[in-house]
């Protein structure tokens, strides 16, 4: 009686997830298994869906062409510097906001504004802020000038000074998202833990390291992996600073990479893409495992 209550309750289960078992095959698991697929078909031909053989020619084409190892650059360098510091910056913020409880609610509230923001309406903004046109400098450089400097054109100009701006631009963006999660995250913290610490005489910040850090580490932890992620996903905001030709500007993600290889002027190899899309998911996977590991040791649930 017993074992068929059992069995029954695990049918049960499983025709509950059923739903999201069917979604998840259609529309996640069987698109990755056909874009593996797709990947090693040499020379496929999209018009009449023929190839000339299997193996790993794409992946080697792929590693070997410059516009893919521009982006994988891009990619990294965007990864490595706005993850840390839009969390780091994020924190601080929260921590502020924690201490001001009677504005929290309004202060949380328009730091949220750039996050429900049009992706492209803030691109063209920052573009009006740094670019140089015949007619303006910039608000940016004129306040470089201002300051007894020269102004540099972020957008058309050296490689350096676009990734200043892509940086900032994408710490702007997705700062508010961050902000309204740690920000929760220090209000669910037990203020008995913050009570016990005062009467042992802690000082702040020691307080802040073995309290305030613990406690709110899944969440961190979180939007690292989310952040890494993010960032490694990164499109829109590149062409809403940049225009659709990022090849040119030298300013080209893995996904825009992709994109073009698919849809742009040097479109129509689908094969090329899936390999470049494959390499990323691989990129992305590992950084997500060696995340999972470091968590073990350093998240505290």
């Amino acid at each position: 009686m017993m074992r068929d209550k059992t069995i029954n309750s695990s049918l049960k289960g499983w025709l509950y997830l059923l739903p999201a078992v069917l979604f998840l095959g259609v529309f996640m698991v069987y698109p990755l298994v056909d874009v593996l697929v797709y990947s090693f078909e040499e020379g496929y031909n999209s018009a009449s869906q023929t190839y000339f053989g299997i193996g790993s020619y794409n992946y080697a084409y792929v590693l070997r062409d410059p516009y893919f190892l521009q982006a994988l650059k891009n990619t990294f360098l965007l990864v490595i510097i706005t993850v840390p510091l839009s969390t780091g910056i994020a924190l601080l913020i929260s921590l502020g906001l924690n201490s001001v409880r009677p504005f929290r609610d309004l202060f949380q509230t328009i730091y949220f504004l750039p996050y429900v923001t049009n992706t492209l309406a803030v691109g063209m903004v920052f573009m009006i802020l740094f670019k140089k046109t015949a007619y303006s400098d910039g608000l940016i450089n004129l306040l470089i000038r201002c300051f007894g400097g020269d102004g540099v054109d972020f957008i058309d100009g050296p490689y350096w000074a676009k990734m200043f701006v892509l940086c900032i631009y994408t710490i702007w963006v997705v700062m508010p998202f961050k902000i309204l999660i740690l920000t929760s995250a220090l209000a669910a913290v037990d203020q008995q833990y913050y009570n016990a610490a005062k009467v042992d005489g802690t000082s702040k910040f020691r307080t802040f390291v073995r309290i305030t850090l613990p406690m709110i580490s899944p969440m961190i932890f979180y939007l690292i992996i989310t952040g890494f992620i993010g960032a490694f996903k990164a499109y829109s905001d590149v062409v809403a600073l940049f225009g659709t030709n990022l090849n040119a500007a030298g300013m080209n993600t893995i996904v825009g990479y992709v994109y073009d290889m698919l849809y742009g002027d040097s479109g129509g190899y689908p094969s090329y893409a899936s390999a470049a899309a494959i390499l990323l998911f691989a990129i992305v996977f590992t950084i997500t495992c060696i995340n999972l590991l470091i968590s073990k040791r350093k998240v505290h649930y």
